[in-house]
């Protein structure tokens, strides 16, 4: 297995574990939320990492590691949202939770393994401050794209946005605790 592999799997199940914890908390409330609701609660966690970045002031003692998992974990309940969009129910049992949540990060491990063998690991070399900036610029573009009903002209969809914020996170995630 590479670094990024090893590392990028760690970080991963440091998102999955609190995952499964806050569902043991409060189920799977989130299944209520439509999918710009969810793209919303990533917007904030976003614009969190950056208020932070800019001021180095947290008033509520969190600091941006605990945002960069919230990121994650939100995209991959989007994802588990628009796989399950004609299932209604609003409680998902654990075990078939922990599978959607593996199968939807298995397909973001494999965009990240494409696109880092033609990017060259180029994320090593970029600041944590850009790749917030990256994620929130993919958010805005989720929001258009929501807005218009999902329709684009020749850009990927929300999917591909919401695995390439998970992306970003999980670098971002990587960079902060290997310095």
């Amino acid at each position: 297995m590479s670094t990024t592999e090893t590392e990028y799997r760690q970080v991963i199940q440091r998102c999955k574990d609190l995952f499964l914890k806050k569902n043991q908390d409060y189920g799977t409330a989130w299944r209520i939320l439509r999918l710009p609701s969810i793209t919303d609660q990533i917007f904030i966690k976003a614009q969190r990492i950056r208020t932070l970045q800019e001021t180095g002031v947290s008033k509520v003692g969190e600091g941006i590691e605990p945002e960069f998992v919230g990121i994650i974990n939100y995209c991959v309940m989007a994802l588990i949202q628009r796989e399950l969009r004609n299932d209604s129910r609003t409680d998902i049992p654990t075990d078939e939770l922990e599978k959607l949540y593996d199968k939807q990060i298995g397909e973001v491990i494999d965009l990240l393994f494409a696109k880092n063998h033609d990017y060259g690991e180029a994320w090593r070399d970029m600041r944590v401050s850009s790749m917030t900036d990256i994620i929130l610029m993919k958010l805005l573009r989720t929001k258009q794209i929501e807005d218009n009903q999902g329709n684009t002209l020749v850009s990927e969809g929300v999917d591909a946005n919401y695995m390439d914020m998970i992306n970003y996170a999980v670098f971002c995630l990587i960079k902060l605790t290997i310095k």
